[in-house]
């Protein structure tokens, strides 16, 4: 995948302006086929993309209140693909009129050496995960339904266990700034995926 899910999902940005407009939610475990059924029907691709990717968070914490926050991600199943540098804004002040969370996101391919890059730039890696799932296209949107794993020894992909009994449901789109049409495209999507999932507005300031 081209970046996932943490909230990982995967997207392919590349200029400062492009947003991020995001709806989250998850299924039991038990529910995840029937999941996958819909979208098989709703979506342009009928079988999905199947993607495992190592995620690892690193922090940069100078004078300001909160630590700068930036996502290095590489494909465990596709060998010698780039790595892949991610960062996440804060949502819209002001986001509440639309039907889905906005924030800017920078994605740009990389080298293997980013991690050791950012431990120079005076980043510390936080925590890391593994995201395991799907990947849906519809038209400009992505829906990626993926499992996290833990890491039980650090920068070791092999040693992981689940890190629930359900999975995660992301549905985005990247697009230049001022495109707030597009939020209300996302919910008109998200709503044919009811009852059997129902994607909301997450901000992840709620989940700290």
């Amino acid at each position: 995948m081209e970046a996932p899910p943490v909230t990982t999902m995967p997207v392919s940005g590349g200029a400062i302006n492009m947003m991020e407009y995001l709806l989250q939610g998850s299924i039991l475990d038990q529910g995840l086929e029937s999941l996958l059924h819909r979208l098989r029907g709703l979506c342009d691709n009928m079988e999905p993309e199947t993607f495992a990717d190592h995620e690892s968070v690193y922090l940069l914490k100078g004078q300001q209140a909160s630590p700068f926050v930036l996502r290095a991600r590489r494909p465990l199943d596709r060998p010698g693909a780039p790595w892949h540098l991610r960062y996440l804004g804060q949502p819209e002040a002001g986001d509440r009129s639309r039907h889905a969370l906005v924030r800017n996101c920078v994605d740009i391919a990389t080298s293997e050496v980013l991690p050791e890059f950012l431990q120079e730039m005076g980043f510390r890696m936080d925590h890391e995960f593994i995201a395991r799932g799907h990947l849906f296209r519809k038209g400009i949107m992505k829906i990626a339904v993926y499992k996290v794993f833990r890491v039980l020894v650090s920068g070791t992909a092999e040693s992981a266990e689940p890190l629930s009994l359900s999975y995660l449901v992301e549905l985005s789109v990247v697009a230049p700034a001022g495109q707030d049409s597009v939020a209300d495209e996302v919910r008109s999507f998200a709503e044919q995926l009811r009852p059997l999932v129902q994607l909301e507005k997450i901000d992840p300031k709620r989940l700290m």
